[in-house]
């Protein structure tokens, strides 16, 4: 559920027409629900209702400060991959007892700023990568909360490009090898070993793969705690899919169910880190039609918004539904269509023979489910801007990222002195 809805005629988010921001901020433009942020929140967290849970949203979904301090309102943690994601999860006023830090590649720098400002865990991936901890660790006088992201070697039926529990993938230490590895890393100074973590990939709706995961967990947490380690904790990830094109994945409830059966006898405080099933159907993006083209065989929709506004389609054939702002547009005939964007690339292709409304030069539409994986995977591919984001509030709107001018854009590369007049 979202509240994106038609009203007298027109989509709103929530209580304002999206006509209506369009005109204030040109297109196109990201919008976020702040009722449907909370909503998804709320239903996912009280899934958990009565279990010691921390639910650490995934920042790398949509890392806008409005976004995340929404959410922090809440109750939220933070999920962070980088010393940027963590910056913003405490400036966003994310406590640094909720925050865990994922990811392959932590320098020592960012692992020295973590153990500053004091967070909840490290997710670590690799040995290289605790040993590299521990020293920076032992260098401060201080030990670094851990647990070991183990990879379990399961598929998660998934896009290839965002499956992250195959032994192919570059994510986490083989579960095979989880006991020698834990071994080594208790005898590390600084290092204070607290549980174990896992997370398969991302978009899933079939809960099998969550089991088989959850399962092979607790068999590990049950095996390391007879080896002599203090296992208190369960960091199970997040990867839950939306519905982007109909297909309704489980619901949080039934998610929960899975794994409280796998784990919740261990007596562990369990993490959770959701990243697109709070935001991604908090989000739409707006576009306005340029241009509709009637080529010798295909007709083509073509919009001023691109691939390097929304990446999804291009890379992983994410599909989006893409509705008119005029209900009755909608409500009207279709026809196939190719929807595309103003970028010089044939991969800036939204849609193939779609079936799509009578749309006409000027007219705007609404691109669903845009709120993960959006603004913040973009780029200013072919020096366009970055696109503006907005949230809504009932009534209430703000623009909460500015659309940057060329000029900006422009004054962002420096010439060297040989070229300057």
């Amino acid at each position: 559920m979202d509240h994106f809805n038609y009203r007298n005629g027109e989509l709103h988010a929530e209580e304002v027409p999206l006509r209506e921001i369009a005109e204030a901020v040109g297109t196109p433009f990201y919008c976020y629900s702040t009722a449907t942020l909370i909503r998804h929140y709320k239903v996912f967290s009280g899934a958990f209702d009565g279990v010691n849970a921390l639910v650490c949203y995934a920042l790398k979904a949509n890392s806008n400060l409005a976004v995340i301090r929404t959410l922090a309102e809440q109750g939220s943690g933070a999920d962070v991959v980088s010393e940027g994601e963590l910056r913003r999860a405490l400036e966003a006023g994310v406590a640094p007892e909720k925050i865990v830090f994922s990811g392959v590649g932590k320098t020592p720098d960012e692992m020295r700023y973590a153990l500053e400002v004091g967070i909840h865990q490290f997710n670590v991936e690799s040995e290289p990568e605790v040993r590299v901890l521990s020293d920076v660790a032992t260098s401060m006088g201080v030990s670094a909360p851990i647990t070991f992201r183990v990879n379990p070697d399961v598929d998660a039926k998934t896009h290839a490009k965002i499956s992250t529990g195959k032994a192919e993938n570059k994510f986490g230490v083989p579960w095979q090898d989880a006991s020698r590895i834990y071994a080594e890393a208790a005898a590390l100074p600084g290092i204070e070993i607290k549980g174990v973590d896992v997370h398969i990939g991302s978009q899933l709706t079939d809960l099998e793969p969550y089991k088989n995961a959850f399962n092979r967990v607790r068999d590990l947490v049950q095996q390391l705690r007879s080896e002599g380690h203090d296992i208190t904790r369960v960091d199970l990830g997040g990867g839950l899919g939306i519905p982007y094109d109909g297909n309704i994945p489980p619901e949080p409830a039934a998610y929960a169910s899975v794994a409280l059966e796998a784990i919740g006898n261990l007596g562990c405080q369990v993490i959770f880190e959701p990243g697109r099933l709070i935001v991604g159907n908090a989000g739409v993006l707006v576009s306005e039609v340029i241009y509709v083209k009637q080529a010798t065989e295909r007709k083509f929709i073509i919009l001023d918004a691109a691939m390097n506004d929304l990446i999804r389609p291009a890379m992983y054939d994410g599909f989006h539904q893409i509705d008119p702002i005029r209900e009755d547009q909608k409500l009207g005939t279709y026809g196939p269509a190719d929807v595309v964007g103003p970028v010089c690339e044939t991969g800036d292709t939204f849609a193939r023979e779609r079936d799509m409304p009578q749309l006409a030069d000027g007219d705007l539409v609404a691109f669903r489910s845009a709120g993960a994986y959006g603004a913040v995977m973009a780029s200013t591919y072919n020096t366009r801007p970055l696109v503006p984001e907005v949230l809504v509030n009932g009534d209430q709107y703000a623009v909460i990222r500015a659309r940057p001018s060329l000029e900006e854009l422009l004054n962002l590369d420096i010439l060297p002195p040989w070229q300057q007049a």
